[in-house]
Order: C-alpha cells, then sequence, then structure tokens
C-alpha cells in the first residue's frame, strides 16, 4: 500500500464522500419514505456519481468523465454484464418453456407428505443452484409453496421462508450467479475453486438446515403435487450443473444452456418467435442491474483514483492484527454496505476492490475472501425485510414481509458456519 501514508484525513474523508453520500442519501430517504424500493438504486448512484465528477479537483472535467468511463467500462465490468446477459436469456427461458415445474413436481412426487418441507428447500436449492438467481427461484416456487400449505393447512410463512432459505443457497454458490460472479471477478479467482471453498460452508448450513426441518417431522396428507413431469424439461438445467463443476468457462456454460433449452424446447413444439421472445425478455430484465453495475463501478473508479480506497484501508486496517480480523471485517464490509442497499451484488461490487486490498495485506487468499464476500451477503440479503426476493416471495403469498423472519433456519446457519470457518480457518489450505 505504497503512498498509503499520504492521504491526509481531509483528503480522504473528500475521496470517499461520494460512496458516504449514496449510502446516507439512499438510506435516509428511503427511512423517510417508509419504502426502501421508491428511491431506486441508479437514481442515488447517479447523483452520487455527479458529486463525484464534481469533488475530484485538480484535472480538466473531460479527463474526470473519461476516468469516470473508463472504469465503469472496464474489461472485469463488461465480462460481468455479458453474463448478467446470458444469465437473464437463460433463466427466462428455462422458466417459459415450463423447465422449472417440470423440476418441482418431479422432485416432490416421489416424497412422502413428511418429507415435503425438505423436499421444497432441496427443490429450492437444485433450482437456484442452476438458474443462479435467488430472485427467479423465489417467482418460480413461492406459488407453488403457498398452495401447498394452503391445501395442507399449514403455515404460510414456514413455506415462504423455505423457499428463501434454498433460492439464497444457489445465489450464493451458482457458477452463473451475479453474485458469485462479481465476487470472483473483483477478488480475482476462478469460480471453480471459489465454490470448492464455499462449498466448506454452504454444504453444512443446508444438511443443518435440513436436519431441522426433518427433525420437526411435520406430515402434510392432505397435499395435492401438480402431474407436470417431463424429464426431458431439466435437461439444460443439467447441462449448466455438469458443464460448470467441469470446469468450461461460465460464458460457454450459459450458451450451451440456452442451446439445450431451445433444442428441448423445439422438440416440445415451442414456436421458435415464441422462445426468442422468453429470451428477450429474460435479457430485458437484467437490465437495471447492468445500470447499477456500471453507475457503482464508475463512481469508484473515481474513489479509487482520488485515493478513497487507500484512506479506507488505511483506516480500516489500523484495526485488524491477523488474517481472521481481516477477514471478519470483509464479513462486516459487505453486510453493512448490503443493509444501505438491500442489493447484494451492489455491495460486493462497492467493497470489492477494497476487500481484495485488505485480503492481499493480511494473506486471506483470494477464494476465501470471495467466499466471505457473497456468503455474508447473501447472509444479510436474506434477512432484511424491505429486499428483493423477501418483499416478492411475501407479496406473493399475501404476508408481512418479517413473517418468514422466525423460520430463515439457512441463513442462521450459514452465520454460525461463517464463524467457525473464520474462528478455526478452514478449508486450511485457504486460511
Amino acid at each position: 500500500m505504497t503512498g498509503m501514508n499520504n492521504i491526509t484525513h481531509k483528503r480522504g474523508l473528500l475521496a470517499i464522500s461520494p460512496i458516504i453520500f449514496f449510502l446516507f442519501f439512499y438510506l435516509v430517504v428511503s427511512l423517510v419514505i417508509n419504502d426502501f424500493y421508491k428511491m431506486p438504486i441508479s437514481v442515488a448512484l447517479v447523483i452520487s456519481s455527479v458529486w463525484a465528477v464534481f469533488v475530484y479537483k485538480g484535472v480538466p472535467l473531460a479527463r474526470r468523465i473519461e476516468e469516470y468511463s473508463k472504469a465503469a467500462g472496464s474489461s472485469n465490468i463488461m465480462y460481468m454484464v455479458w453474463i448478467f446477459v446470458l444469465a437473464g436469456a437463460f433463466a427466462s427461458l428455462a422458466k417459459e418453456i415450463g423447465a422449472v415445474d417440470a423440476t418441482v413436481n418431479l422432485t416432490l412426487k416421489f416424497l412422502p407428505p413428511q418429507f415435503i418441507i425438505p423436499g421444497l428447500f432441496i427443490a429450492a436449492c437444485f433450482i437456484s443452484l442452476s438458474i443462479g438467481t435467488s430472485v427467479g427461484t423465489v417467482v418460480a416456487l413461492t406459488p407453488l409453496a403457498v398452495d401447498l400449505a394452503t391445501s395442507a393447512g399449514a403455515e404460510v410463512p414456514l413455506f415462504v421462508a423455505t423457499v428463501l432459505g434454498g433460492a439464497f443457497f444457489g445465489d450464493n454458490l451458482s457458477f452463473i450467479s451475479d453474485t458469485t460472479i462479481a465476487a470472483t471477478r473483483t477478488q480475482g479467482c476462478n469460480m471453480n475453486d471459489k465454490f470448492k471453498a464455499n462449498l466448506w460452508i454452504a454444504l453444512p448450513a443446508a444438511l443443518i438446515t435440513l436436519a431441522v426441518y426433518i427433525f420437526t417431522e411435520q406430515e402434510f396428507n392432505n397435499l395435492v403435487v401438480g402431474e407436470d413431469i417431463n424429464v426431458w424439461l431439466i435437461l439444460p438445467y443439467m447441462v449448466i450443473i455438469v458443464m460448470a463443476l467441469i470446469g468450461i468457462n461460465v460464458s460457454v456454460v450459459l450458451v450451451l444452456g440456452i442451446v439445450s433449452a431451445i433444442v428441448v424446447a423445439l422438440f416440445q413444439n415451442h414456436e421458435a418467435l415464441s422462445l426468442a421472445t422468453y429470451m428477450g425478455q429474460g435479457i430485458d430484465s437484467m437490465g437495471n442491474l447492468i445500470i447499477i453495475t456500471l453507475l457503482a463501478a464508475g463512481m469508484l473508479g473515481l474513489i479509487k483514483a482520488m485515493g478513497g480506497i487507500n484512506y479506507v484501508l488505511q483506516c480500516v486496517t489500523s484495526r485488524i492484527s491477523g488474517p481472521k480480523w481481516a477477514q471478519a471485517t470483509i464479513a462486516f464490509l459487505v453486510s453493512i454496505v448490503n443493509v444501505c442497499t438491500a442489493n447484494n451484488t451492489v455491495a460486493i461490487i462497492t467493497v470489492g476492490s477494497l476487500s481484495k486490498n485488505i485480503a492481499e495485506q493480511y494473506g486471506v487468499d483470494a477464494r476465501k475472501s470471495a467466499s466471505i464476500l457473497d456468503t455474508c451477503s447473501c447472509i444479510t440479503q436474506c434477512f432484511i425485510p424491505y429486499g428483493a426476493q423477501t418483499l416478492l416471495a411475501t407479496s406473493l403469498a399475501g404476508i408481512s414481509p418479517a413473517a418468514p423472519f422466525g423460520y430463515l433456519y439457512y441463513p442462521w446457519a450459514l452465520i454460525f458456519m461463517v464463524v467457525l470457518s473464520i474462528i478455526f480457518g478452514f478449508p486450511r489450505h485457504l486460511r
């Protein structure tokens, strides 16, 4: 961190003022109007970006804008945008051709009533791992979960919380998840390696959650499961998982997944033009995330150019005494930003560069820092009642956003495993 000590307190505060302004502006406005989605994050980022350009002194205006654009259009950011586009196309295509319903019904069809909750959790884990989006999983499974709960006379919040937990399992682990992409690209590690590191935390947490569900022995004898079971519709998901696990480039994996979905759909007598429409809808749905990513990257580029990253690192590292505290700091930073933005991908992108610097300075493996970033952002996103996934799920279910809180076993299990991972340093080769 050469030159870090040359940053004065006044200069440092000015350098990081855009991100402070963004967090304060977004959080205060949202609290005042009591709605965290009335104030778009994109608008808050635009205003903060203008402020960043304004406070970047000592260089011509044209140079400031050029610096902003260069950061927004960096190779890492453009790669993420490309993956977002492909992931949106695949997720929408798979859902519209009936692959989600087929997967769910196949999973639940052969389960006895007392294993419906564990089965629903497994289905959510599998689907989210395959499509890489917690929002998509929530949209796909919540209506079914509500129907299952209603027909069984069970508590709807329990079923909704089960879907939410499983949705974040895949969001945390999937090769095509935007959080995984953001975490690995900002930390500079391979997705396959990050997946293996993450598995030490996420898999035990999932098994603990399953044990809780099984131990409760809830039995639902009045369940009615759909009959739409077409095993061929599961093929695109299997292509995605198998190809990703053997280490093929994620963009190639997504293209192969899209091709397999198109082939299956055509054999199911879907119109080719309709398939193009589905893909277009998925791509369009990623537009807001792409804009947010570009704006955040540009603003952070100016903050870095002004020395803001080094200043924050200077302040934070003064309280870090070793690798364990460094990991805890990374977890704290991404969680705090996530609370303020209600977007786990934006949180990762916001603190990614700083986390990388901390990890490098204190000898934390990039795979471990990427794992902590992704896991802790997903934990926070699941718990905040104003998060998109929770709001969407509870809205579809017609319940309060706070209702599922008492049943969110998986994120609590994740917290437990993250703490153990930091304290005891596992996986051992990633300390």
